[in-house]
């Protein structure tokens, strides 16, 4: 468990985490967490003891080389970041890491105690998976909570989900349990350009948590990433020959048409949306991918939903 000598004092700290592996599709969750440390300069706090959590042999330390060539040994970890946003009346706590191999509830509890110790008052859980939406148009986010009060600020509904879940979910089911507010949003990411990056996916994830909290978060070069990846997808040759019929225009025979773009369309912050939640959700788009989704050949690692 994690021990402290002290704790910074924030104010009215919201806590905001995503995980690399099966709740990471194109890694465009944990992509969206390395993103908002960086325009919102966090600082580490600590990292959870990687010998606890992680099998090394399915989630190998990385050895890199700097440009003095000195080697260094990066292992496995989930690490956690403060920002102070300026103009903002919240704190943030960023929580980055992999999805644990193992005592996924010893876990949990770790985050939930740091989250009690640094007196959070809401977590927002960051995920995304394999969807059959086209890459030609906004990637969905949808999102979801069980607590009553953020349903009814936000016009969010709890999640009607039922099979496998991943660490995030877990993580939820234990907001709910104790009593700390959550949201849970995740990003659709179209399964035939699944392999990260997903840039896209990234400033969809982004903007909600602008939406949900209310907040400016800057964008960077997020939205060039964005158009420079769709453009990357249009023009390859492998992922038109992996584009399902559903995409394709029949009426010309020997020929394939993208769904037409459709310029983003940002929500008012309290306007309906479909519910997402701690686990993939169920909105009628995505309804007809859930086996896919939980499918083991569907897994891409890492990253895979």
């Amino acid at each position: 468990m994690i021990e402290f000598e002290s704790l910074p004092v924030l104010t009215d700290p919201v806590m905001i985490a995503a995980f690399e592996g099966w709740n990471d599709a194109g890694e465009a969750a944990s992509s969206t967490i390395t993103h908002l440390r960086e325009v919102w300069q966090a600082e580490p706090l600590t990292e959870l003891d990687s010998e606890e959590y992680y099998d090394y042999q399915v989630n190998r330390p990385h050895i890199s080389v700097d440009e003095s060539g000195v080697r260094q040994l990066d292992w496995p970890s989930t690490q956690i970041f403060i920002a102070r946003v300026p103009l903002f009346p919240r704190d943030i706590v960023l929580v980055q890491g992999i999805e644990p191999n193992m005592k996924w509830q010893q876990f949990t509890r770790e985050i939930l105690g740091l989250a009690a110790e640094l007196d959070v008052t809401m977590v927002v859980t960051v995920a995304a998976l394999l969807s059959d939406s086209p890459h030609t148009r906004p990637v969905p986010v949808t999102g979801s909570t069980s607590d009553a009060q953020l349903a009814a600020d936000l016009n969010l509904e709890p999640s009607s989900y039922e099979g496998p879940t991943g660490i995030v979910g877990v993580l939820q089911e234990a907001c709910d349990r104790f009593g700390i507010p959550a949201v849970s949003l995740w990003g659709a990411i179209p399964h035939y350009v699944g392999q990260p990056p997903c840039p896209k996916g990234t400033l969809a994830l982004v903007r909600k948590i602008e939406d949900i909290l209310d907040i400016p978060v800057p964008l960077g070069d997020l939205v060039e990433e964005a158009r420079a990846w769709e453009i990357g997808v249009d023009e390859s040759p492998r992922t038109m020959r992996k584009l399902p019929t559903m995409f394709v225009n029949s009426s010309r025979p020997g020929t394939r048409q993208i769904f037409p773009r459709q310029p983003e369309k940002r929500s008012p912050r309290n306007s309906s949306v479909i519910c997402a939640a701690a686990d993939p959700p169920r909105s009628a788009l995505l309804q007809q991918f859930e086996k896919r989704v939980h499918s083991p050949s569907a897994v891409v690692q890492p990253g895979g939903t």
